[in-house]
């Protein structure tokens, strides 16, 4: 019974004396001074390598590729025919436009077989109107002068009006068969505008000069009109998008160098300069995007691959600095003035994963307390 107390007491001692020297530890800090060095702030960022002017190529109609005229890789130029969707009914319907425009140019031409029939009978008409009206005015003058009958008078103006309504009749018909030949004409000039332009949505073209980095669909696949058919883009020239946090976005400024790595190149150091700040954030991952490009020649032609990348938002040479773990509540340090532990407040200038910069508050000669975590 007695042996078993003792031990306990042994065990109490032994947790007591660890006890106080941690404590003692504890109590008794590392002590450093402010140091003079180059201090560099970074911001981080993270994104992808894109290619200039790069946009996805669309689908226009729904239908089977029947032709496909490149493959990834190839340089093309403005316009160029990229796919071939099958068009059979499309064309049908240009050929038929084009023959009822051909037909309506016809009509309204001078050779039109319509308008030529009209106009003769107008003619005619104009030609029996005025032999009707000599005829009349002259039986007319007669009369007046008492000579001639009255039935003759009557007979040569009954003709004479019937003339002016027959004229009047084919000027009628032959005005109205002008002006539907005129409709009829820009009717189906529209509707043959109307069947190029859906045949043409059967033809995939670029939208500009540039480079096929991927083509999505084969020959014999279907496709849906809006549908992503190829990625396009400019081989010479690359984009970095990189994301900014919201909180760090302040400190950013066109002109601003940026160092990165690609997961391509693995440790690889690449330069580029900052060029547009996107003002809208987004509100998925609550950052902003930020362009840049390179600065040196890159021999890699990949695109879309991740990067990560620190942009230098400020340096200072021969600043006096301290280690960050030095720094407690964001502005105070403890430091030692006569045997004694006293916390005061410091101005940080800028801020490292390793460093602070000391404006103001401490010296190099400022004994500094850092507790060891």
């Amino acid at each position: 019974m007695f042996t078993i107390n003792i031990v306990k007491c042994a065990e109490r001692m032994s947790i007591i004396l660890v006890l106080t020297l941690v404590i003692l530890g504890c109590n008794n800090p590392t002590v450093i001074y402010p140091t003079r060095k180059d201090i560099i702030e970074t911001v981080y960022a993270s994104g992808k390598i894109t290619s200039e002017n790069e946009y996805n190529l669309y689908a226009l109609s729904n239908g089977t590729i029947i032709k496909k005229m490149v493959k990834d890789g190839d340089i093309i130029h403005k316009g160029q025919v990229i796919y071939v969707i099958r068009n059979t009914a499309a064309t049908a319907k240009l050929d038929a436009a084009a023959k009822n425009y051909d037909i309506a140019q016809l009509n309204l031409s001078s050779n039109s077989p319509i308008l030529n029939d009209l106009k003769l009978s107008l003619q005619n008409a104009i030609i029996k109107y005025q032999n009707d009206s000599v005829n009349y005015h002259r039986w007319k003058n007669l009369w007046d002068q008492g000579i001639g009958s009255k039935s003759n008078l009557d007979n040569t103006y009954s003709t004479y009006l019937e003339s002016l309504n027959q004229k009047k009749s084919a000027e009628q018909k032959y005005n109205t068969a002008l002006n539907e030949a005129r409709v009829a004409y820009s009717s189906a000039g529209s509707q043959l505008t109307g069947a190029k332009d859906e045949l043409k949505n059967y033809f995939i073209n670029s939208l500009r000069d540039g480079v096929v980095f991927q083509t999505l669909k084969e020959e014999g696949e279907a496709v849906r009109a809006n549908e992503i058919v190829a990625l396009i883009g400019d081989s010479s020239n690359r984009v970095i998008r990189l994301a900014v946090d919201q909180q760090d976005i302040d400190k950013i400024r066109v002109g601003q160098e940026v160092l990165l790595q690609t997961d391509v190149t693995g440790g690889k150091i690449y330069k580029a300069s900052v060029t547009r700040i996107y003002p809208v954030m987004n509100e998925a991952d609550q950052t902003f995007r930020i362009d840049a490009h390179f600065t040196e020649p890159v021999s890699a032609t990949f695109i879309h691959n991740s990067i990560e990348a620190n942009i230098i938002v400020q340096t200072k040479n021969n600043a006096l600095v301290l280690p960050r773990s030095a720094l407690t509540d964001d502005d105070s340090i403890w430091i030692r003035i006569n045997g004694k532990n006293k916390k005061t407040v410091v101005n940080v200038g800028i801020k490292t994963l390793d460093y602070i910069e000391i404006l103001a508050g401490a010296d190099e000669k400022t004994a500094v307390l850092v507790t060891s975590k």
